[in-house]
C-alpha cells in the first residue's frame, strides 16, 4: 500500500518517485481558478489541506511539470511558461505585537530580494513590498503569483486581547493592501485561513477578492469526498475491513454549500484513522481544543442543543469583525458546525447550521461539560452515565446529575441568573449525552409539540422532559409527555420507550426530583 502523507504539505515530497505516497488530484480546480479570474480568497478549517493546495498551485506556476504526472493539470496547463511566485506563510510561530509582524514580514521579503535578485531600498514594509512585486515583474518580464498562507493566523492567536488583535489586523492591512496596488503587475493571488474578516476591516484595500469559501464549484476544493475516499484509499479500506457507514458518522459531514456528492471528510481524520489502527479518535479535535469557544459559549449562556440545528443568514456566515465576533460564524468558519442545506430569512439567502459529525459533537459537548468541574470527576460522571443507560439502571441517573451540578462553583452563577432558566440544566445533560456520541434529538417535533430530549439506543427510545420546580415536578414532567402523546412518534420501532422527568430548583441549582416509567 502507498504510504500516508501525515503532515506532509509540499507536493515534491508527496509527488517523488521515491516516496509512494497516496496523493487525491485536486488539479482540476486550479484549472479552472486562473482561467476564470486572478485575485481569491478561501476560508477553511484548519487542519483541511490549505497549505498543500497553496503548495501545489505554487510548483504549477514554477512550471514543474514532472509533479503533476498523471493528474488532471497535466494536460490542462500551460507548461511553456513559469512565473515569479511569491509565497508567505503565517503558520508557524505566535506573534504577539506589531513590531515582530513587521519583524517577520521583513524576514519574508528579505529572503525573497535575495533569491530573485532585487536590491532592497525600502525600510518600511508596504514599500518593500510594492518594490519587490514591480521589479521581479521587470527582471524576469513576467507577472508574479502571489500566494499567502494562513493569512489571519496572528489575529486568531491574540482574538482574546481585543487591542493586539487591531494592531495586528492594521499590520496586516497594510501588507495586504499592496496585492491591489500592484494589479499591473501580478499574475495570481490567493490568501488562504480559517476565518473570514469583514472587507471593511481587513480588506478594506483589497476588496477584488473572489471569496471561493461558500462558492459551490469550489466546494471540495479541500478535503476528501467519499468517492475520492474510496479511490485513494481502497486498499487501506478493504485491509481494514472498515465500516463505510460508520466512518462516514464519524468523520464525513463537511458541506461548504455544496451538492451531497461534495461532502468531504478532514484528511487528518482519515489519515490519523488509517495509521493508528483503524480506531475511531478524535484526532483533528485534539490537535487544538478551542478553548476561546468554549469560554464563549459559556459566557453567552448558549443553549448548546441550538447547535443540532440553527439558522444564519448568508452576510452573518460570511464574515466577522474583531470588535464583534458572532459566536455561531466562528464555529462555521472554525469547522465546530456545517451547513445542512440552504434556506431563506424572508427573501435573503441563508443557511441550515448543524454539526457536521459525531467527532466534533462528542469533543466539543465533552470540553462544554468542564464547566468548573474537575476533568478526573467529569470522566467518572460520563462513565457511571453510560454504565446507567446500558443496565437501564434510570434510578442512578438522579445521583449522577445531582452529583455534577453541585460540583459546579458558585463563582460560575455570580452576576447573572442562568440558574433561573429550564435551558442551563437542559444544556448541561445534552452536553454529556452528546459527548458520549449518543443519537441525540433535542426539541424533537411532533405533532403535538416538542420534546426536550430525544435519546435514541440501538435497544431503546428515552423520551426526557425538563422542569423548573416551579413550573412543576417530576411526575407533571412525564405526564406532560403522556397528555402530549410524545411517545407516539416512536411506537413503529418496536422498541421499549422508556419516559424521563426531571425537576429543577434555581435556589439549589440542583435537580429537586426524578421520575422514570417504561412507556406501556
Amino acid at each position: 500500500m502507498k504510504k500516508l502523507p501525515i503532515g506532509i504539505s509540499t507536493l515534491s515530497e508527496i509527488r517523488a518517485t521515491d516516496k509512494n505516497y497516496t496523493y487525491v488530484d485536486k488539479t482540476r480546480h486550479i484549472a479552472r481558478l486562473v482561467e476564470n479570474s486572478k485575485y481569491y480568497f478561501l476560508s477553511r478549517p484548519r487542519r483541511f489541506g490549505k497549505s498543500l493546495f497553496i503548495d501545489t498551485l505554487k510548483q504549477a506556476f514554477l512550471g514543474n511539470k514532472e509533479l503533476f504526472s498523471g493528474l488532471y493539470l497535466e494536460h490542462n496547463w500551460d507548461w511553456t511558461k513559469q512565473y515569479p511566485v511569491l509565497h508567505f506563510s503565517f503558520g508557524q510561530g505566535s506573534l504577539r505585537n506589531r513590531e515582530e509582524l513587521d519583524n517577520k514580514i521583513h524576514q519574508f521579503l528579505d529572503v525573497y530580494h535575495k533569491e530573485l535578485g532585487v536590491e532592497s531600498i525600502y525600510p518600511d514594509v508596504s514599500g518593500r513590498f510594492t518594490y519587490l512585486i514591480r521589479e521581479i515583474a521587470n527582471k524576469y518580464a513576467s507577472k508574479v503569483v502571489i500566494l499567502i498562507d494562513e493569512y489571519d493566523k496572528p489575529i486568531l492567536d491574540n482574538i482574546n486581547n481585543l487591542s493586539i488583535a487591531q494592531e495586528l489586523r492594521d499590520g496586516l492591512k497594510n501588507f495586504y493592501s499592496v496585492i491591489k496596488e500592484s494589479d499591473e503587475y501580478v499574475k495570481f493571488a490567493l490568501l488562504t485561513g480559517v476565518s473570514k474578516f469583514s472587507k471593511v476591516s481587513l480588506f478594506s484595500g483589497l476588496n477584488i477578492l473572489d471569496d471561493l469559501t461558500l462558492d459551490r464549484r469550489y466546494a471540495d476544493i479541500c478535503g476528501y469526498t467519499q468517492s475520492e475516499l474510496e479511490a485513494t484509499f481502497a486498499e487501506y479500506l478493504a485491509a481494514g475491513k472498515v465500516n463505510k457507514v460508520e466512518l462516514k458518522r464519524w468523520y464525513n459531514g463537511y458541506n461548504f454549500a455544496g451538492s451531497e456528492e461534495q461532502k468531504v471528510y478532514n484528511p487528518f481524520d482519515i489519515l490519523l484513522f488509517f495509521s493508528k489502527n483503524y480506531e475511531y479518535r478524535n484526532y483533528w479535535f485534539e490537535t487544538a481544543t478551542p478553548t476561546f469557544l468554549v469560554k464563549l459559549l459559556q459566557e453567552k449562556h448558549y443553549f448548546v442543543p441550538n447547535l443540532e440545528r440553527l439558522v444564519i443568514s448568508d452576510n452573518q456566515l460570511s464574515s466577522f469583525d474583531i470588535e464583534n465576533i458572532p459566536l455561531i460564524t466562528l464555529l462555521f468558519q472554525t469547522g465546530y458546525l456545517t451547513i445542512e442545506r440552504p434556506t431563506k430569512i424572508g427573501t435573503q439567502y441563508a443557511y441550515v447550521l448543524r454539526y457536521p459529525n459525531l467527532e466534533v459533537k462528542a469533543s466539543l459537548n465533552n470540553s462544554l461539560l468542564e464547566i468548573g468541574v474537575a476533568g478526573v470527576d467529569k470522566n467518572e460522571y460520563s462513565y457511571s452515565l453510560s454504565t446507567a443507560f446500558n443496565e437501564n439502571n434510570f434510578a442512578q441517573l438522579k445521583n449522577i446529575f445531582t452529583s455534577h451540578f453541585a460540583a459546579i462553583p458558585n463563582d460560575w452563577y455570580r452576576n447573572n441568573n442562568i440558574a433561573d432558566y429550564e435551558g442551563f440544566y437542559a444544556s448541561v445533560i445534552y452536553s454529556y449525552l452528546a459527548a458520549l456520541g449518543y443519537d441525540l434529538i433535542a426539541e424533537d417535533v411532533t405533532n403535538h409539540g416538542k420534546i426536550d430530549l430525544t435519546l435514541k439506543m440501538p435497544d431503546k427510545i428515552i423520551i426526557v422532559e425538563f422542569k423548573l420546580s416551579k413550573h412543576g415536578d417530576a411526575a407533571e414532567a412525564i405526564a406532560q409527555i403522556k397528555n402530549k402523546e410524545y411517545a407516539d412518534k416512536y411506537v413503529a420501532e418496536n422498541k421499549p420507550i422508556y419516559l424521563i422527568g426531571i425537576s429543577f430548583d434555581s435556589d439549589s441549582r440542583n435537580v429537586v426530583d426524578f421520575a422514570c416509567e417504561l412507556f406501556k
